[in-house]
């Protein structure tokens, strides 16, 4: 008859209550798992139940649109914006130059090649240099001492007979030419206005303006 071991079954007995220590707490988490996948679902259908309905778009008639129509909506919208934008920058940029070929005409005012385009324009050198003059005292001393002709020449006069004679629409001699010559125009006797201005300019430094001139001086 084989020997009892009392220490052997002290062992056996503490294994056997660890493992069904063990065993229970398996259980217990199991059952745990079990109600919560057996939650998970209803939890997921109530979401699904309270969730908002999907808002369709729909089209200018009420109707639910396409899916390419809801695709292409946007694209078409940008389209027209960017279209609008550029067409107003270009209309901007054309008023512009527009703008710009206005100006640079006022800037560069034409003469006519006349008697008239002449007084015109050496008027408002005479005015941007500070001489004094009108219209009427120009023309009415061209019209006496060369009758509208700017290449006339007086052969005859003392200046004649000293070898200078006098010159142009306004008949002015070379020394005087060149000592009242206004800048920016030609360095040239007998251009027009030329000729013009440094007449001005020396009546005006002589009597006061070439308005005070009604003869020869």
């Amino acid at each position: 008859m084989p020997s009892f071991n009392l220490s052997r079954a002290v062992r056996v007995t503490r294994i056997t209550r660890t493992h069904k220590v063990a065993v229970a707490v398996l259980a217990a988490a199991g059952a745990t798992s079990g109600l919560a996948m057996a939650s998970a679902p209803d939890t997921a259908q109530a979401a699904s139940e309270h969730a908002p309905a999907a808002v369709q778009p729909v089209n200018a008639n009420g109707m639910p649109k396409k899916a390419d129509e809801a695709k292409t909506a946007r694209p078409v919208t940008a389209s027209v914006a960017d279209h609008v934008k550029i067409t107003a920058v270009a209309k901007q940029h054309t008023a512009h130059q527009a703008a710009n070929r206005s100006a640079e005409r006022k800037a560069v005012k034409e003469y006519p090649n006349t008697l008239d385009g002449w007084i015109r324009e050496s008027l408002d050198i005479m005015k941007a240099k500070g001489i004094p003059g009108s219209y009427d005292g120009l023309h009415r001393n061209i019209m006496r001492e060369s009758s509208g002709n700017p290449n006339a020449v007086n052969d005859w006069d003392i200046n004649a007979i000293n070898g200078i004679p006098s010159k142009g629409l306004l008949q002015v001699i070379q020394p005087t030419f060149d000592r009242y010559h206004v800048a920016g125009t030609p360095h040239n006797l007998v251009d027009p206005v030329a000729n013009i201005t440094a007449a001005a300019n020396y009546a005006a430094d002589r009597y006061g303006s070439i308005d005070n001139v009604n003869s020869a001086y």
